[in-house]
């Protein structure tokens, strides 16, 4: 080929090391030059909170009252009680490579804080287990469905407060662009093209109204769940 294009600059610099090259990095360090890394992008018509038929309402950047709606439908979908608290999202691969491990780790302290979590996904049969039985041990504060519902997707995307994406390694990743076009906060490891996508919150770019979400710098339940501490914050 003349070229070789992956879905985001960072993973296009990422696939050049043993950790993430799985192998082929030698190969790709020989072709560096016409390798480029080209962001990913999403259908913003599809993904659109200002017309999403599966949305129970909508809203805009300029009219967000619909939202506060989409998160009280949302908390009755998963039988949750209609509370203030931040509700928190996750669509996913229930696998380890998308740090869903990390995640079933730290449910029972994100369980004693003012929060709710909602989990859409299939995945590994052992932490599919695993997360049926936390659900089970929260079912006032944790709501979970094992497969998948397009329409469910996009009405986690409007209905929760803050997104959740602690993956190993990411390429690009969607799920974290759906949650900027829905004004839901992503929380994203710094990796592949969540690093691309997410401003984190720092003073300088909350100074300049530039911070779009958090980052989660280290694979890690103590970091996921100080990350989350903040962002709940």
């Amino acid at each position: 080929a003349d070229y070789i294009t992956t879905v985001s600059p960072t993973y296009a610099r990422e696939i050049l090391t043993p950790e993430f090259g799985f192998g082929l990095e030698g190969v790709l360090r020989n072709r560096e030059d016409q390798l480029l890394g080209i962001l990913n992008g999403i259908d913003a018509d599809r993904w659109n909170p200002e017309t999403d038929s599966y949305l129970p309402a909508k809203y805009s950047v300029m009219d967000r009252s619909g939202k506060l709606l989409c998160k009280r439908s949302l908390q009755q979908e998963f039988q949750l009680p209609e509370t203030t608290a931040p509700v928190l999202g996750m669509i996913a691969r229930l696998t380890s490579q998308k740090g869903l491990d990390l995640v079933a780790t730290v449910i029972p302290q994100l369980m004693a804080m003012d929060l709710q979590l909602v989990i859409l996904g299939t995945g590994e049969p052992d932490l599919e287990a695993r997360f049926k039985k936390l659900q089970a041990r929260y079912p006032h504060r944790m709501g979970l469905r094992i497969g998948f519902d397009e329409g469910l997707a996009h009405r986690i995307e409007a209905g929760a407060d803050i997104f959740v994406m602690p993956s190993r390694y990411e390429p690009c990743g969607l799920s974290q662009l759906y949650s900027l076009r829905y004004g839901t906060v992503p929380v994203v490891r710094k990796i592949g093209g969540l690093a691309d996508t997410v401003v984190p919150l720092t003073r300088d770019a909350q100074q300049v109204g530039r911070a779009t979400g958090f980052y989660i710098e280290e694979d890690g339940a103590d970091a996921l769940l100080a990350v989350l501490r903040s962002a709940v914050q």
